[in-house]
């Protein structure tokens, strides 16, 4: 009697909805969240709203108007906090040996392309940031941060040909161990 009604309260919680909390308190469907693409996939290909420290972009960019680049996508938290400063600082103050010709760096978070536009200005980043306010780009490459309001610190390399050539899901902006294997992902991507 007790294995059936174990197996019972099983099959209703699998079959029951997932509820996640909103930022208003109230429970509401739970996010799906999609599996990362693997080493070796194809990306998932996107068209997301852009700006760069002179402004918002006219139109989207696109994972299929890069192709022929090695295209580093940095999912990160939020606009100016600590972390996400730590991080971003460090790509630009680091742009060349780092990254260097042939690599677009697209840092994405939640934020909006106003918050975008001021913080590259102050900073002077030397690279344009995605805007992904409902979350869509960070779903389908598993950064959703879990029922939380912003993204997971993750980050893909995807090589020329348009596939996933490297990705860390924990990517730690304080440890210089992560920048070193970002480099040799994309100093491999790039063929060098």
């Amino acid at each position: 009697m007790r294995s059936s009604l174990l197996a019972l309260a099983a099959t209703l919680a699998l079959s029951a909805p997932l509820m996640a909390q909103t930022q208003s308190g109230q429970a509401g469907p739970a996010v799906a969240m999609m599996p990362a693409p693997a080493v070796g996939q194809a990306a998932p290909d996107f068209s997301a709203p852009w700006a760069d420290s002179t402004g918002v972009k006219s139109a989207p960019i696109s994972l299929k108007s890069l192709r022929g680049n090695v295209v580093v996508l940095a999912f990160y938290p939020k606009d100016r906090s600590s972390g996400c400063t730590a991080e971003l600082n460090k790509f630009r103050d680091e742009y060349a040996s780092l990254f260097g010709p042939g690599v677009v760096v697209l840092p994405i978070s939640i934020d909006s392309l106003d918050s975008h536009v001021g913080w590259a200005k102050d900073a002077h980043f030397p690279f344009g940031m995605i805007s992904d306010v409902n979350g869509d780009l960070a779903k389908k490459y598993g950064s959703m941060g879990n029922g939380r309001p912003y993204f997971n610190r993750t980050i893909f390399v995807i090589g020329k040909d348009g596939q996933i050539d490297y990705s860390d899901m924990r990517f730690g902006a304080l440890n210089q161990q992560a920048y070193d294997k970002l480099a040799a992902a994309i100093k491999s991507a790039k063929g060098n």
